[in-house]
């Protein structure tokens, strides 16, 4: 029986597509082209805004030491807030995620994920509040003891703050934060390591810690950097609960148990801007300037590390 076949060279037809596959795929490419318009428009606006900043001599900027002197403690400030909120929120995120998928049975699980979520919903002020009057009075203690017995460290130096607004109270603040994020990203990661690589690591005669430091830990260590760098980029450009939190006096240090702190880039913009005119102004967006780049470089960062396994299987 004779079959058919194409001669050499011919190209195969396209499919065609119907009338609302062609909708929705030039809808979805239209949104993906705003949002990259938006984005750059965002960005010009800001360095246009910046310019007269960047051009102005020292002693017409705030502080009267330049643009550098203004925005390095800002800087600084908000990296160090980021970096404790990342150091404290990101061991508890896995130990969460570990314990909702391997651990918790299925109804525990799924409420106590939903109220993990929950925490990403609460207004950012709330936070603030929270913060100022129920947790930064009773770090006190803790602070105390820490400048008492770890004094001879800098980072508890003292001399302790009498009401708790600190730098290491903000980043508990921010920790709390961005915990859902980290969590989220993690379990959705640790939910899709194969069955075949656990049930391998028991059959061995492996705990069930054993399986998960062997397999579920290596399988989602990019999900969990991904998380991470996400949560990152919250705790850079978080504001109101930030505000509110910290008493700042300015300068860079790394004491964080005393009355003494740099502000934050976003916290600085909102409190300084509504009473700002003429250059203060155009000094406030060029350190809105440097927080979207930082942002926008954690958050490529972050994609990037995601994606690095997105062709991963349990075959391989």
């Amino acid at each position: 029986m004779s079959q058919t076949r194409s001669a050499p060279g011919t190209r195969t037809a396209k499919p065609v597509l119907r009338r609302g596959d062609r909708i929705f795929s030039g809808t979805a490419r239209a949104a993906g082209i705003l949002i990259m318009v938006i984005l750059a428009g965002v960005a010009a606006f800001l360095v246009v805004e910046a310019i007269p900043a960047l051009r102005a001599p020292a002693e017409d900027v705030p502080g009267g030491e330049g643009l550098t002197a203004y925005i390095g403690p800002l800087l600084f400030g908000t990296l160090l807030a980021a970096v404790i909120a990342l150091v404290v929120a990101t061991p508890l995120a896995v130990a969460i995620a570990l314990f909702i998928t391997q651990y918790a049975p299925r109804r525990i699980a799924s409420a106590l994920g939903y109220l993990v979520d929950l925490l990403a919903a609460i207004p950012s002020i709330v936070y603030g509040f929270w913060g100022i009057y129920w947790l930064a009075p009773r770090l006190v203690p803790l602070f105390r003891w820490l400048e008492e017995n770890l004094g001879f460290v800098p980072l508890f130096a003292g001399p302790t703050s009498a009401t708790g607004r600190t730098m290491f109270t903000a980043g508990l603040v921010l920790a709390i934060m961005i915990l859902p994020i980290i969590s989220a990203l993690t379990r959705e990661v640790f939910r899709q390591v194969p069955t075949l690589h656990r049930e391998a690591a028991l059959a061995l005669g492996a705990t069930r810690w054993e399986m998960i430091r062997l397999a579920v830990l290596p399988y989602g260590r990019s999900g969990i950097v991904g998380g991470a760098m996400l949560g990152l980029g919250r705790a850079l450009g978080e504001t109101l609960a930030i505000a509110l939190v910290l008493s700042v006096s300015g300068g860079i240090t790394f004491n964080l148990i005393s009355s003494g702190n740099p502000s934050t880039i976003a916290a600085n913009i909102a409190l300084q801007f509504p009473e700002s005119s003429g250059i203060a102004v155009n000094t406030l967006i060029a350190s809105g300037l440097v927080l979207f780049v930082i942002t926008f470089a954690v958050n490529m960062l972050a994609r990037y590390v995601v994606n690095r396994r997105s062709e991963f299987s349990g075959a391989n």
